[in-house]
């Protein structure tokens, strides 16, 4: 298929038909609001009045907050392993931040925070600066209005907001309430039980630490103090009071090696203890994960490493130990080999536990990502801790045997020295662990800083009233709108000239509505417009249907023009009168004729009796000269419907009823027949087969879309189709805009202008006729 392109003129076109749409469009909306002014006035000013009402009554809220700097926790400064290389980190800080927000908000903080407000409420007495903890009611009963602890636990989680600033490691704390005093009370508080926890928590591990080597510290002084009673008894009592050189020598290398594995042995208690508490954590979130954990640091190559690693620092100990203070060039280059071993040891296992570590930390949650790394840290100390105190047990019984193979009594002084060193240098080394855990407790700080304290708030950051009642005024338009889109989809009148040509229907024109004119005021002649109001909108518009009626004739044909609408009370009889009318002023001999036999209007508009008339004619009881009545208005003669007969149809669809039809034709210039509605009766089918041409009145707001459909389908029925259009009555030309509130108001503004434009179209017909 070959493409077809388009040439300007074709683009043009849909420029312009798009912009036409866009326009309709717009008109239509507009249209739908007009139509529902009232309701949307309504609606809108009922919303604006609930918000301003509520802007005015509204408590003020005052908002106080803190903001805490946050920095992620150091490692101890005496903290150092010498079997285990330090661990790389990611980039955590976002999740320790968020961390930090949930510890913050956690009930243990809450519950704390709780309970410092309350000793506050207490010790300050004063009623007047607290809201959110006290009851309402308080003054009525006497008592001193706080509320349930649970109640202000409840209270404080809904009005303490934390939230990190972005990209950066700062903590905002907000609080509002309706005292300025308590909110910045509140916010200050969170700040300062969160430091002090945050403190105590930090310090938690190195204070069990520190308290562990207290308690071990104090059994050894009393383990040393007996140690050395004992020597001080066996010397007393006559035993050997010196050792030999080379017992000397094997004591002070079995104490030294009895000291490194009392040491090792606490490190390893430490360790473990650490170990354990990291694993209860761990196990509250995911039990799962720790068997996995202890499998990975239990891997044979790991152990190995760590078994050959504790092997060769144990050589290097007892080589230091045996060559005193006095090295040679010689010692010295032994202990750089046993470096240079160790070195290359630490390397090889630091690479497998960075691939252990890596691998396990891939699978685990980000959230237990931390005690992860801790367990397995700890899990790898403490096993080479257990191989280095392994090694020297293997040591130690070695020199255990060449102890054992001194003399006798030698051996029993070296026992009691050997004790009473071997105490010694425990309770020196547990002495200095202690003092070393006491400092490192001292220096450890907390990881949060109070950059500002909350100050008390002058002036209420809710509610924004100005935003209230803009937010008010903008929803009441757009409900407002929406409810006349809702009546405006359910509603299936016809609304406006546009709605009867967008079914195809052709549009003689419009009657605006008259309010003046109702069931009433017709009976006593109102309804005359085009004589009583002659200078009316209504009036104009009656001479414009005119005009378009009389130029759509055919010059000799279509004189007979019928009246009909689809369903009562649409107008038809007064738009029937008022073309009548308009035709008879414009120097056409007119005659009216009232058809709607059912219920006939016509007398009662011109204020003339029923009888006779058109039906007295039929059957004979008076002749056509009897039935015609001239009226007031020149050139118009009317014929009322006369008595009502059981059977009207049968009338107007006699050969008599078209007889009088051409008579009348041929007497008269118009003839204008009023019938009944389309969907009430059929004779208004029977008399448009009889007639030049027959007009629809819809009437607006009124008529449904599918009763004047179904009206004008019948109407065009039939051997013979005289419907020409229709016409729209009553339409509300203020709720329209446009060219048709336009015209109404050319139209209206009466006077000396208004009488000039009339003159200046009278004339122009005139010139037109000629």
């Amino acid at each position: 298929m070959a493409k077809q392109n388009l040439n300007g003129n074709d683009l043009q076109y849909i420029k312009d038909f798009m912009a036409e749409e866009e326009t309709h469009s717009i008109k239509d909306y507009i249209n739908i609001i007009r139509q529902h002014q009232f309701a949307v006035m309504i609606i809108s000013l009922i919303i604006l009045t609930l918000a301003v009402v509520y802007a005015v009554v509204a408590k003020d809220i005052y908002e106080a907050s803190t903001m805490l700097k946050i920095s992620e926790p150091q490692g101890s400064i005496l903290d150092a392993s010498s079997f285990l290389p330090e661990f790389g980190g990611g980039n955590k800080a976002d999740r320790f931040i968020a961390n930090e927000i949930e510890t913050i908000k956690n009930i243990t903080i809450t519950e704390k925070v709780a309970r410092e407000i309350t000793d506050s409420f207490i010790a300050i007495n004063n009623n007047e600066m607290f809201s959110l903890i006290v009851n309402k009611n308080y003054f009525e009963d006497g008592s001193s209005g706080l509320k349930e602890f649970d109640a202000i636990i409840k209270v404080l989680e809904n009005k303490v907001s934390v939230e990190q600033k972005r990209g950066l490691d700062f903590i905002e704390i907000k609080v509002e309430s309706p005292s300025a005093q308590e909110a910045a009370l509140i916010a200050d508080t969170y700040a300062r039980v969160y430091r002090e926890f945050n403190l105590l928590d930090n310090r938690k591990q190195v204070s069990k630490v520190k308290d562990f080597l207290f308690n071990q510290r104090n059994d050894k002084l009393n383990e040393l103090i007996a140690a050395e009673d004992k020597l001080k008894n066996y010397q007393l009592k006559g035993g050997v009071v010196e050792l030999s050189s080379q017992a000397q020598s094997l004591i002070e290398t079995i104490t030294d090696l009895e000291a490194k594995i009392n040491a090792n042995a606490v490190e390893l208690s430490i360790a473990r203890e650490n170990l354990n508490q990291f694993k209860e954590e761990l196990n509250k979130k995911d039990p799962t994960i720790i068997q996995y954990l202890e499998n990975k640091s239990a891997e044979p190559y790991l152990l190995r490493l760590q078994e050959q690693i504790a092997e060769v620092q144990t050589q290097k100990d007892i080589a230091l130990s045996s060559l005193g203070d006095s090295k040679s060039s010689k010692d010295v280059q032994i202990i750089k080999k046993f470096d240079e071993k160790l070195a290359e040891l630490k390397n090889k296992l630091s690479k497998n536990v960075k691939s252990y570590q890596s691998s396990v930390l891939a699978a685990s949650p980000e959230e237990i990502k931390t005690l992860t790394q801790q367990i397995f840290e700890e899990q790898v100390k403490a096993q080479a801790l257990q191989a280095s105190h392994d090694k020297l047990k293997g040591f130690l019984a070695g020199y255990e045997k060449r102890f054992n193979s001194l003399p006798q009594r030698t051996i029993d002084l070296a026992r009691y020295e050997r004790e009473k060193l071997a105490y010694e240098k425990l309770y020196s080394l547990l002495e200095e662990k202690y003092q070393e855990a006491l400092i490192n407790e001292q220096s450890t700080t907390g990881s949060v800083l109070i950059m500002n304290y909350a100050r008390v708030p002058k002036v209420p950051a809710k509610p924004n009233r100005k935003l209230i009642i803009l937010i008010g005024l903008v929803l009441g338009l757009g409900l407002a709108f929406g409810y006349a889109l809702i009546m405006n989809y359910f509603d299936k009148a016809i609304k406006s000239p546009e709605d009867i040509e967008e079914r195809n229907i052709n549009l003689i024109g419009w009657v605006p509505k008259v309010v003046s004119i109702d069931s009433e005021n017709r009976q006593r002649g109102e309804g005359f417009i085009i004589s009583n109001k002659a200078d009316s909108v209504a009036s104009e518009a009656f001479k414009a249907i005119r005009t378009r009626i009389r130029y759509s004739m055919v010059e000799g044909e279509a004189k007979r023009i019928l009246i009909t609408s689809s369903t009562p009370g649409e107008g038809k009889s007064t738009m029937a009168v008022n073309l009548a009318g308009s035709f008879a002023i414009a120097n056409k001999k007119t005659v009216i004729i009232d058809c709607d036999l059912r219920k006939p209007r016509i007398h009662g508009i011109f204020n003339e009796k029923r009888f006779p008339g058109f039906t007295d004619y039929f059957i004979g009881r008076a002749t056509l000269e009897e039935i015609k009545r001239k009226t007031s208005t020149e050139n118009l003669t009317i014929i009322t419907a006369g008595t009502i007969p059981p059977n009207p149809s049968e009338i107007l669809d006699s050969k008599g009823m078209a007889a009088l039809l051409e008579k009348l034709a041929s007497d008269f210039d118009i003839v204008i027949i009023d019938s009944p509605p389309v969907l009430t009766v059929t004779d208004a089918e029977i008399l448009s087969r009889i007639v030049d041409e027959t007009i629809l009145v819809v009437s607006a707001n009124t008529t449904d879309v599918d009763m004047m459909t179904k009206a004008v389908s019948l109407l065009k029925s039939g051997d013979k189709n005289s419907f020409v259009g229709a016409i729209l009555n009553r339409f509300e030309v203020q709720n329209s805009y446009g060219s048709y509130y336009r015209y109404a108001y050319t139209y209206a503004r009466g006077g000396v202008e208004g009488k000039r434009e009339k003159v200046r179209i009278k004339k122009k017909k005139q010139n037109k006729s000629k």
